[in-house]
């Protein structure tokens, strides 16, 4: 009998979502549950049910998710519905297991700043192992089969719907306090996702091309790309100047272009995350 081993990717993408979920759980537990603040979603919901009727919110959580599985399941297919019910299902279990665990702070404030960024590690950790914690996001994804509106617009709109309600059952202050966890949760999603390693990409439209590429690549070990540009209003050719380097490396390539051509057309553009050779490896993406 010959025993099938079970990829190591599958293995590690379990994991991480495993281990985000778990990090939500906590935050969720230890921020926003202890400081009555709403959340967006299916969450934000099973918090509403939770202090109306004393609900559960892991279990809430759970059953909410149900109908959107099957929903998920006919728009997206098996591999969505496995992933989604691991993430659901372990952020419904370690509500449960980290429901003792007393609250880190009793400042509103604070609760929603810190509790996004627990938040948003724990997500950019699920997101980034291409898992999910099913809610509004299945729901968006169907509706913007069948809707104009992209799938951003459709979790944004949710959203609103739940804070709303938020703002109603509690108070208008703890809804504006959730706004504040949700901005943050999303701006720390995004970073964990990219990375903090920002650079930098540079187009320079010169007739030193030559010149200002040899010295890029020779001192700065960087790759260069050329592309033939035409001036609309001068109808004249000219060689533009491409390259990707770190936020370190821009100085010395703004000083390299005015070494040789102070006249040149320079713009400078953020890259959010660069793969290959020089940067990053695909190993872990």
């Amino acid at each position: 009998m010959i025993k099938k081993r079970i990829p190591w990717s599958f293995l590690k993408r379990c994991l991480g979502i495993i281990s985000g979920a778990v990090i939500v759980a906590v935050s969720i537990n230890t921020f926003i549950l202890a400081n009555r603040i709403a959340d967006g979603g299916v969450t934000g919901i099973a918090i509403i049910f939770h202090y109306l009727f004393d609900w559960e919110v892991g279990l809430s959580i759970f059953l909410l998710n149900i109908p959107l599985f099957i929903l998920g399941y006919k728009a997206e297919g098996r591999q969505l519905l496995l992933f989604s019910i691991l993430g659901v299902g372990v952020l419904s279990t370690a509500l449960r297991l980290t429901d003792g665990i007393p609250a880190v702070t009793t400042d509103t404030l604070l609760a929603a700043v810190f509790g996004g960024l627990i938040t948003g590690i724990g997500m950019g950790i699920i997101f980034r192992s291409q898992g999910s914690l099913g809610g509004t996001d299945i729901l968006a994804i169907v509706l913007n089969r069948k809707t104009a509106f992209s799938v951003g617009q459709i979790i944004l709109g949710l959203d609103g719907v739940v804070f709303l309600v938020a703002a109603l059952v509690f108070e208008p202050e703890m809804a504006m306090y959730a706004m504040i966890y949700m901005f943050i949760a999303s701006k720390v999603i995004d970073l964990v996702q990219v990375g903090l390693d920002y650079s930098k990409s540079v187009m320079v439209v010169t007739h030193k091309h030559q010149e200002i590429a040899s010295e890029i690549i020779s001192k700065l070990e960087r790759g260069v790309t050329y592309f033939v540009a035409e001036g609309a209003y001068s109808q004249s050719h000219k060689k533009v100047v491409y390259s990707i380097v770190n936020r370190a490396q821009l100085t010395q390539i703004k000083e390299i272009v005015r070494k040789y051509d102070p006249e040149a057309f320079v713009a400078i553009g953020d890259v959010s995350e660069v793969v290959g050779e020089g940067f990053a490896s695909w190993k872990g993406h």
